[in-house]
C-alpha cells in the first residue's frame, strides 16, 4: 500500500503516534501548515499548534523547490525531523494512475506512516468516494468552491454529514482558506481538521486588543520590578 494517500481530496492509513521528543496536547484538532517555505515552517512550526505541513506541485514552485522525488523527499525529511510535526503531506504526480501510485511510493519510502499521499479524486462525490474507500482524510478546497458559485461553508459541512452518516473516520481537511472568520465558522459547526497559509496562521495571533493589553501588563510589571 502506498502507506497514507489523501484525495484531493483523500487519504489512507492509520494515525501514527509522534516519535518527536515533543507532542503537545492538541486535543482531537489536527491543524497544517500550507506552505513549501522552509522558512515558514521554522518560524511557525515552533508555536505547537500544527499536527503537520501540507504542500503541493503549485506551493513547490511558488518556493522554488524543483518538483522532484529527491527534492519532495529532501523536504520531507526536515518537516519530520521538526519538533511536533506529526504528519507531512506532499501529492503524487503522473498522467496515468501508474505512474502516480509509482510516484506516490517513492515520495513515501522514508515513512510510510507519517508522509501523506495526496492524489486527486475525479468521481461526481468525492466524499462518498473517500469514504467508502476508508480514506483517512478528504479535502475540500473552501475558497475555490467560493470562487465557482458555491456554498463552501455547506459542502463542507455536508461532507462532514455524509462522513459521519457512512460511519466513516474519514476527515473533513478543509483547504484553500481565504480568512480565518471561515475557518471559525466551520468549528462552530463541528469540523476540526483545516490546513492553512502562513499568513492565515499569523491572522490567529493577532488581535488588537489582546496585543495592547499585553503591552499595559508589560509595562506595569516594568514599573514595579518586573525587569529586574
Amino acid at each position: 500500500m502506498l502507506g497514507k494517500v489523501i484525495t484531493l481530496f483523500a487519504v489512507l492509513g492509520s494515525l501514527s503516534m509522534s516519535t518527536q521528543a515533543f507532542a503537545p496536547h492538541r486535543g482531537t484538532n489536527r491543524l497544517f501548515l500550507d506552505t513549501a517555505e522552509t522558512a515558514e515552517w521554522d518560524s511557525l512550526i515552533p508555536t505547537g499548534i500544527f499536527h503537520g505541513i501540507t504542500t503541493n506541485p503549485t506551493l513547490l514552485e511558488r518556493a522554488g523547490h524543483d518538483c522532484t522525488i529527491e527534492q519532495v523527499q529532501k523536504l520531507s525529511l526536515k518537516a519530520l525531523n521538526m519538533v511536533g510535526c506529526d504528519e507531512f503531506m506532499c501529492q503524487a504526480w503522473g498522467p496515468t494512475v501508474e505512474d502516480m501510485f509509482n510516484v506516490g511510493m517513492q515520495l513515501s519510502e522514508i515513512d510510510r506512516e507519517r508522509i501523506v499521499i495526496k492524489v486527486p479524486v475525479t468521481f461526481e462525490d468525492q466524499a462518498i468516494t473517500a469514504c467508502g474507500i476508508g480514506a483517512e482524510y478528504l479535502a475540500p478546497y473552501l475558497g475555490r468552491m467560493n470562487d465557482n458559485g458555491k456554498n463552501g461553508i455547506e459542502e463542507c459541512e455536508r461532507m462532514q454529514s455524509i462522513a459521519d452518516g457512512m460511519g466513516s473516520n474519514t476527515r473533513i481537511l478543509v483547504a484553500s482558506i481565504r480568512d480565518v472568520k471561515s475557518m471559525g465558522d466551520l468549528i462552530c459547526k463541528g469540523m476540526d481538521t483545516f490546513t492553512f497559509n502562513p499568513d492565515i496562521a499569523r491572522e490567529l495571533f493577532k488581535e488588537q486588543l489582546t496585543i495592547s493589553a499585553a503591552e499595559e501588563f508589560e509595562a506595569a510589571a516594568a514599573r514595579n520590578g518586573g525587569s529586574k
